[in-house]
């Protein structure tokens, strides 16, 4: 009886031992390795190496990468740091390397430039941030910070010495911790146009072709405030000679001249109800709209005309305006009679030297 009561109770424990088998294989699992590892602090944690790692999981085992970087640690190596922590029999999964990447926030040189010729923008004379070509002290290279560096790049101190255009910008970056990360940059900041730039030297008079000009950016300093572009240069006659390199203006160009001196032109004379041509010599040099002389073929005589077109100049013949009386009542009967009676000659604009007719 006492034999049967003992196997009875050793089947019953035996029975709750194996309920509770399950959750505690459950509990107590395996740890496995990672083969690509990425951490966003400056140390290597056991509980990034592997899963599983349990109490264990927050112990430092290595220096993190550089911000932005990554590197390679052998398996060997790794279960060497994980077992002077008491954590063994990790599964592999024959890994052979470990590889660590350390992540970061980039920012890129150029954005770093941009963000402060934005600070700098309409600043004490300058112009848009575009027009700005900056010069920093120290060269200017991509930036890595800790990647809870999330905010844009605000300044929060910009100084600018209009004369020399010297720079000094502090930038603010927002991040996690609540303690902004601050950058600073100096420099120079010289404004620059677009200017358009001969490729080759002129001479005065020269008539400018598209082959003849590059549009470049030059400082405004050496360009003024009347810089040339492109489609004002093409077409256009240079008013002095230049050498190449040089930015134009628009004070450097004129029209081109339509007629040229000792050219033979066609005359013009103009006038109501007649139009006559005849051949000339130009005495002068001339564009559009400009007074020259000009030498009438025919006569010999020197008379001045409007160019109005390639190897023309217009005479314009004034026309008398006729003066025409409204009201003759305020005129007295002997007055009238004078008017009627004293003929002009159309030929020379005279009064008839004949004396007057008397009415009968």
């Amino acid at each position: 009886m006492k034999l049967r009561a003992f196997l009875l109770a050793t089947a019953l424990f035996g029975s709750l031992a194996a309920a509770h088998a399950d959750p505690l294989d459950d509990a107590i699992q395996t740890p496995v390795l990672h083969a690509t590892v990425t951490v966003a602090s400056d140390v290597v944690r056991i509980g990034d190496l592997i899963d599983n790692a349990g109490e264990a999981a927050k112990i430092a085992v290595y220096r993190a990468p550089d911000l932005g970087t990554t590197g390679s640690i052998p398996t060997a190596q790794v279960l060497s740091a994980l077992r002077a922590h008491q954590v063994i029999g990790v599964n592999t999964k024959d890994i052979k390397n470990v590889t660590v990447t350390r992540l970061a926030r980039n920012i890129a040189a150029r954005d770093i430039q941009a963000a402060v010729a934005k600070a700098l923008e309409h600043r004490n004379g300058f112009g848009d941030a575009d027009s700005l070509t900056l010069s920093f002290d120290r060269d200017l290279q991509d930036l890595h910070l800790e990647a809870g560096n999330t905010g844009e790049m605000e300044p929060i101190a910009v100084h600018v010495d209009p004369r020399s255009g010297r720079f000094d910008v502090a930038l603010e970056i927002a991040n996690d911790s609540g303690t902004p990360t601050q950058l600073r940059y100096a420099g120079t900041a010289i404004e620059t146009v677009m200017a358009a730039v001969l490729t080759r030297d002129v001479e005065r008079t020269e008539v400018l072709k598209a082959s003849d000009i590059v549009v470049e950016r030059r400082p405004r300093a050496e360009v003024g405030t009347d810089a040339a572009v492109r489609d004002q240069a093409v077409g256009m006659q240079m008013r002095h000679g230049m050498r190449a390199g040089r930015p134009l203006r628009v004070a450097d160009l004129v029209r081109p001249d339509l007629v040229q001196r000792d050219q033979t032109v066609s005359i013009i004379y103009q006038t109501a109800g007649l139009y006559l041509t005849t051949r000339g010599k130009a005495l002068d040099s001339g564009t559009e709209g400009d007074v020259v002389s000009v030498v009438n073929a025919q006569s010999k005589r020197t008379i001045t005309g409007i160019v109005t077109g390639r190897g023309q100049v217009t005479i314009q013949v004034a026309t008398p305006t006729p003066v025409y009386v409204s009201d003759t009542s305020a005129i007295s009967s002997k007055d009238q009679s004078s008017i009627v009676s004293a003929p002009v000659s159309v030929a020379d604009g005279t009064a008839n030297p004949q004396a007057p007719v008397k009415p009968e």
